[in-house]
Order: C-alpha cells, then sequence, then structure tokens
C-alpha cells in the first residue's frame, strides 16, 4: 500500500508533519533551555520566592512542550492508521474485481510467503489499478 501514489503521498505528508513540528519542538526546547540557564545563572540574584517562581514557571513550560509533543505523535499516528485504513477499504474491492476476472482464488500478502512462483505475483498491477481509481488520502 506505502507503494501506490497515495500511499507515498500519505507517507510523505505525515514524514513533513512530523519534521516540521520537531523542529518547532526543538527549537523551543532549546530557548527553554537558555532560559533555565539564565534563571540558574541568576539564583544567587534573585530571592528564594522570585527563583521558585521563575524556575515553577518553567517546569510548566517545559511540561507543556512536551505534552504537545505528545500529542503530535498520537495525532500522527491516529493519521496514518486512518491513512491505512482508508487505503484497505478502496484496495479491497480493486483486490475482489482482480481475482474475480482473473480467476484467482486466493490472495496472499507477499510478506507472509517463505517461497513461490513469480508468475502469481500481482502486487505491481494492483497498484497500477489503485493508482488510477485513488489518487490521495485525506488526512485531515
Amino acid at each position: 500500500m506505502n507503494e501506490s501514489t497515495a500511499g507515498k503521498k500519505a507517507q510523505n505528508f505525515l514524514k513533513n508533519l512530523l519534521n516540521d513540528s520537531n523542529k518547532k519542538f526543538n527549537d523551543t526546547a532549546k530557548k527553554l533551555k537558555d532560559e533555565e540557564n539564565k534563571i540558574i545563572g541568576q539564583k544567587n540574584a534573585l530571592s528564594k520566592e522570585e527563583y521558585k517562581k521563575k524556575a515553577d514557571d518553567l517546569r510548566k513550560k517545559v511540561f507543556e512542550l512536551n505534552k504537545g509533543r505528545d500529542k503530535l505523535i498520537r495525532d500522527v499516528a491516529s493519521k496514518r492508521k486512518k491513512a491505512g485504513d482508508e487505503m484497505l477499504k478502496k484496495l479491497n474491492p480493486i483486490l475482489g474485481k482482480y481475482m474475480e476476472e482473473n480467476n484467482i482464488s486466493v490472495v496472499i500478502d507477499k510478506k507472509n510467503v517463505l517461497m513461490g512462483n513469480k508468475k502469481f505475483e500481482i502486487t505491481t498491477q494492483i497498484i497500477e489499478i489503485l493508482n488510477k481509481e485513488f489518487k490521495s488520502i485525506n488526512l485531515n
């Protein structure tokens, strides 16, 4: 499924989403680290209450950053699952029609086959049909 046009587009979309978001999270983490170093450098100049308040504020910011990162990972995983489910919904009727037209009684996932004759390999034909009928996946 990842070899189809729609599958590749979905994978690229999710990869770019993850990379862009990770870049933002890493930039924010760097700023928070700089803020932490600044607070540590001011420790002797600040009153205990001020230092505690700044440290608590920083902890809250770090917690929110981690929460946002976790949410992103869950969202990407959810979108990846949604894409896979949608691909399967489109693939099943295509496989059924192809099996019927070509008098095939069973189709086995390639990863579950230890050895077999190449003449029974239909992946390329199925991907071509899938690419014609299913151009992209809506991940929003």
